[in-house]
């Protein structure tokens, strides 16, 4: 066929796009009271959750944090900071993880009965007339079921046999939480790598309130944190007696006995207290980072020291107030933890440094912000480029990634994210036997603005007014 006139065709751009990658996500693994949720969810696999309805809905919910830790994350985050999404991973196995309740009699009381919410409903819980007498009531027909806040309640219905009664035999099958031990929590770590595959996000903090004061545990956080894609243990200093740091000037001793070192680490210590609820210092501290990563449009670039704490009291695991003065938390910081503050702002979180504080002074390591500004852009690069694996290496592949990235990089200190960020292909680092083998190094410089640490107003007394007086 004859083409006759003009015609226009439009090429890819050769340029690659980066596929940001978000932050301020936590995957947080623990126990869940799911026997009452309406949607439960698999053991050991992680879901997403994006607000308070859809995580009572898929994990239950419950006020005795102590029993479901993760209970308390869900109500901090989604309650009082009001972020989201969050990753969550339960461990509570209800098929095995139970124990039966013998048969006895207990009181009706307008015609319910409440068991104890880590009842589990199902074909284990058997209602007869009390003495245990006839058969089995049958569900539906003379009662009905549903979990309340704190109860699994058997409703007796008006058609049933045993309507009006005020005593029924029950028998049953309860959860035991606790055997949501630390060895547990430390093999569910591994799922962790299942996050992008189930819910298409990486997350960037990891979470285990409850848990991560203990040595093993915080060690496996750690490790998790130091794969392919980077992410950051939130890790609770541990506040009981005899074991803990009840006082700031112990922090160090406790910190240097849990090997808490890394640069992935950010430790916490003590806890925080709103509305008579007891927190695990990591819960607030990964609502004030998703606060601060929100407000500077999803860059980890600020540092979450100095930001305002949803507490309105600080203290230890046993409820005990610790009032801890500027002097204090300054010293707490220097060894490396985050602690908080009620000063001139109010309640607010103090420390801008990682675990590896003071031993390690590399300012891209020991500086929260600048360590997870160099975790998101690098875990941005994998994603972005992880398309070009196996592709032909030519020379338009190299320019396109370099290219991009540098485009990328002049944006973000465009933004005042960076003060300066460039991106290199050098010969001397790609000689012909690393290119023939296939590889390729690309260097990056970055240099992400360190927290301002201290101000310094200089007074003095100015003598020239008062000779212009006098004169």
């Amino acid at each position: 066929m004859i083409t006759h006139g003009v015609s226009v065709k439009e090429q890819p751009t050769s340029v690659s796009s980066p596929t940001v990658v978000p932050v301020g996500i936590p995957f947080v693994i623990g126990a869940a009271p799911v026997q009452s949720a309406t949607s439960p969810v698999d053991v050991g696999v992680p879901v997403l959750c994006r607000d308070w309805n859809e995580a009572v809905a898929k994990l239950g919910y419950s006020d005795d944090w102590k029993k479901y830790n993760l209970c308390e994350f869900m109500y901090s985050h989604f309650q009082l900071y009001k972020k989201s999404p969050v990753i969550f991973c339960n461990l509570l196995d209800v098929l095995t993880m139970k124990t039966s309740v013998a048969a006895k009699d207990v009181a009706v009381s307008d015609n319910r009965v409440l068991l104890p919410q880590g009842a589990i409903n199902d074909n284990t819980l058997v209602i007869k007339e009390a003495g245990g007498v006839g058969d089995a009531l049958v569900h539906g027909v003379d009662y009905s079921t549903f979990f309340s806040k704190s109860s699994l309640v058997i409703e007796f219905l008006s058609t049933g046999a045993v309507y009006g009664a005020d005593l029924i035999n029950v028998a049953y099958t309860i959860v035991t939480p606790e055997s949501v031990n630390n060895d547990i929590v430390s093999v569910g770590l591994e799922s962790i790598e299942m996050c992008l595959a189930h819910t298409g996000l990486i997350p960037d903090l990891i979470c285990a309130p409850g848990y991560s004061k203990n040595a093993t545990v915080a060690a496996i956080m750690t490790l998790k944190a130091e794969g392919l894609f980077k992410a950051h243990p939130l890790i609770d200093i541990d506040t009981a007696p005899g074991v803990g740091a009840r006082k700031f000037d112990e922090v160090a001793a406790i910190k240097a006995k849990n090997n808490l070192t890394s640069k992935n680490q950010i430790t916490c210590w003590p806890m925080l207290g709103k509305d008579g609820k007891v927190f695990h210092f990591s819960t607030h501290l990964a609502g004030v980072m998703a606060t601060v990563d929100s407000s500077n449009n999803g860059i980890p670039y600020e540092s979450p020291s100095n930001e305002p704490l949803i507490a309105d009291c600080i203290t230890l695991e046993d409820g005990t107030p610790v009032p801890i003065t500027y002097t204090q938390a300054n010293s707490v910081e220097s060894h490396g933890a985050v602690t908080a503050l009620n000063f001139v702002n109010g309640f607010t979180t103090w420390g801008n440094f990682t675990a590896c504080y003071p031993q390690n002074v590399d300012i891209k390591d020991h500086y929260i912000p600048l360590r997870r500004m160099f975790d998101w852009v690098g875990n941005t690069l994998i994603r972005t480029h992880w398309r070009n694996l196996d592709k032909p290496q030519i020379a338009r592949l190299i320019d396109s990634i370099v290219d991009g990235a540098n485009i990328w990089l002049n944006g973000l200190t465009g933004g005042d994210y960076l003060l300066g960020g460039k991106v290199v292909f050098r010969p001397n680092e790609n000689p012909p036997e690393r290119l023939m083998a296939g590889l390729i190094r690309v260097h990056i410089f970055l240099t992400p603005p360190p927290p301002l640490m201290e101000i310094e107003f200089v007074l003095e007394y100015d003598l020239g007014p008062f000779l212009a007086m006098v004169a």
